[in-house]
């Protein structure tokens, strides 16, 4: 896969999926501006991206926020002198509820997080890919955003908007040399795991028909794919990386 010199941004890049991909790209001598809500953890990136050979530049953005999305483009129109695609996976969830028990604070701040946080980056980066006259955006939806669980409407629905949002902005630029896809992992060994299960590794096996959920590098694999031209005629496609979740 040819990443080098490649330009590109991660959003939620401070830890887990995010992270873990921002870290594959640098590895493969590509430039990644890294885009997260802590300038804490971006410093502790910035240490790991240190000895390797992409070049790296930490911005401290939230995403439900259209003028950062904007900006988080312009800084690498600025710094790169334009993009070559995107991994969009700023998203979280905080607790299991009935929708009539979810706090609305919660339901504004997931959905303007996980869904328009996507928006609003495909809208601000897709103007420096038409620029480039080709790229590649992958979404972070996820399993949830294919099939639905109890207590979890609220993240369900900005996950199936995801979806739902990918694959119009597929059609939208499918002429122009622009890739637009999503991947639907499921259970993921990072730390937003562990909050929601404290830790138990295990919680979720007997879901999964591999009976195992997966490491941040098995989903990094198929987000590199994607950005690679080794997926060059895959668009609007939803990648499930889920043990066979979707298939039981």
């Amino acid at each position: 896969m040819q990443f080098t010199d490649k330009r590109y941004i991660v959003t939620g890049a401070g830890s887990g999926m995010g992270r873990d991909v921002a870290l594959a790209l640098l590895r493969e001598g590509a430039q990644v501006l890294m885009v997260g809500r802590s300038a804490a953890k971006g410093e502790h990136l910035m240490e790991a991206a240190h000895s390797l050979p992409g070049r790296a530049i930490f911005q401290a953005a939230d995403v439900s926020d259209p003028a950062a999305c904007s900006l988080v483009a312009e800084a690498a129109r600025e710094a790169f002198g334009g993009l070559d695609g995107a991994f969009n996976n700023a998203g979280f969830q905080e607790q299991f509820a009935r929708l009539h028990e979810t706090p609305d604070e919660l339901i504004d701040a997931v959905l303007a997080t996980n869904l328009k946080g996507v928006l609003y980056g495909m809208k601000y980066q897709l103007p420096l890919l038409l620029e480039n006259g080709k790229g590649s955006i992958v979404n972070n939806s996820s399993i949830f955003g294919l099939k639905a669980m109890p207590n979890l409407a609220y993240y369900v629905a900005s996950k199936f908007g995801v979806v739902g949002a990918t694959k119009a902005a597929a059609l939208d630029y499918a002429r122009d040399g622009i890739r637009i896809n999503a991947i639907c992992p499921g259970p993921v060994k990072t730390p937003s795991y562990d909050k929601v299960t404290g830790g138990d590794d295990h919680m979720y096996d007997d879901g999964v028909p591999m009976h195992r959920i997966a490491m941040p590098a098995e989903v990094t694999d198929a987000v590199l794919w994607l950005l690679s031209e080794q997926s060059s005629y895959v668009t609007g496609e939803t990648l499930s990386v889920d043990g066979g979740m979707c298939a039981a």
